[in-house]
């Protein structure tokens, strides 16, 4: 009992900063030194649906449809979007999105579910997908991971979309697994995104394996509860960390009511990151 008091204390104190930045509306976006947020060739989003099931305990897809038509994102990462058991079959409807926000499925290969993976579902337009991968993790639950190489207007880009574990030591073991197999043969910038479960900062985090290859790590932007954002759960991450132009929550009184999460988006420059990318192979 003493013990867990005191862990309960710990949490307290540990989020106590975000419940003040919360009620103060502060800490809600991100933008990198010297950029605006203006200029930027994508726009990159993430989003945990709930299995569309909304904080009135209603299941309503064609609700989280309407807050992806908000969002209005180039690709968009999909936590929680397949049913739990049976075929697990996408929640949302495929021809719907397509229709009303211009989106499709990345289309997978392999045998089993067409698209989608352990609940992860990458949506994207205007762009050409070139190579897509399921990647499981490990852990002691079923954990999966979405890695495509994609190709948009302004360049080529590696995404990696996953949901990790609720354990600390699960998710350590799955970013060790994701930095080992993120690396593009041909250089190309990669986005890690999705629900990564952790609001932890510093050497508690588990994500501190990323901090070598991925970041900005400290672009930490509150999204669940979607209620009272207090947790830094959703990630928008990259490598170069020069990627990423901004960061913010998508906060709208539907998005506030059509899961438990809400979502997060980012501003990337790939034009800029493949300029500094052929500098250093110039270099090289």
């Amino acid at each position: 009992m003493l013990r867990t008091k005191r862990q309960a204390m710990k949490f307290v104190q540990a989020v106590s900063p975000y419940a003040v930045s919360t009620l103060r509306r502060e800490n809600r976006s991100y933008r990198a030194h010297g950029h605006d947020g203006d200029n930027v060739d994508a726009v990159i989003a993430s989003y945990n649906i709930h299995k569309a099931v909304g904080l009135d305990r209603r299941f309503d897809p064609s609700r989280i449809i309407s807050v992806i038509r908000e969002i209005d994102a180039d690709v968009i990462a999909i936590q929680e979007a397949n049913q739990r058991f049976g075929a697990r079959a996408c929640l949302l409807d495929l021809g719907n999105l397509e229709r009303e926000c211009g989106l499709v499925p990345v289309p997978l290969e392999e045998e089993g579910q067409k698209h989608g993976w352990h609940g992860n579902l990458i949506l994207f337009r205007n762009g050409e997908v070139t190579d897509a991968h399921r990647l499981d993790l490990p852990g002691v639950e079923p954990r999966g991971a979405m890695m495509i190489d994609l190709t948009l207007k302004s360049g080529p880009l590696r995404i990696i979309a996953a949901h990790l574990g609720l354990l600390r030591r699960c998710r350590e073991q799955q970013v060790e697994t994701l930095v080992r197999l993120a690396e593009p043969a041909d250089g190309r910038p990669t986005l890690l995104m999705g629900d990564l479960n952790e609001w932890r900062l510093g050497s508690r985090s588990a994500l501190k394996g990323l901090e070598p290859t991925f970041g900005p790590l400290h672009a930490t932007i509150p999204s669940f509860p979607s209620r009272f954002p207090l947790l830094p759960l959703d990630r928008v991450l990259a490598k170069p960390h020069n990627l990423i132009s901004s960061v913010e929550l998508h906060d709208t009184p539907l998005a506030r009511i059509a899961s438990d999460h809400l979502p997060i988006k980012a501003g990337i420059r790939l034009a800029e990151a493949d300029r500094v990318r052929q500098d250093l192979d110039a270099v090289a």
